[in-house]
């Protein structure tokens, strides 16, 4: 039997790493629930402008302080 290699007591303190934009498809894909950053370089001008909207209707303008 081959030994097994030695595995830090450690390791298991690391964070596990999040694959944010999975999160945010499956989201989408799963319960029709859009993720999206006013900013994101995917979206032109007419998008980003439509969302920041959207958020400020919603939610309000930003918060200053």
């Amino acid at each position: 039997m081959k030994p097994q290699p030695y595995r830090c007591p450690l390791g298991k303190l690391q964070p596990n790493v999040t694959d944010l934009e999975a999160i945010k498809e499956s989201g989408w894909r799963e319960q029709h629930i859009l993720v999206v950053q006013e900013t994101d370089e995917r979206l032109d001008f007419v998008e980003r402008e439509f969302v920041r909207r959207i958020g400020e209707r919603l939610y309000g303008g930003k918060r200053h302080g």
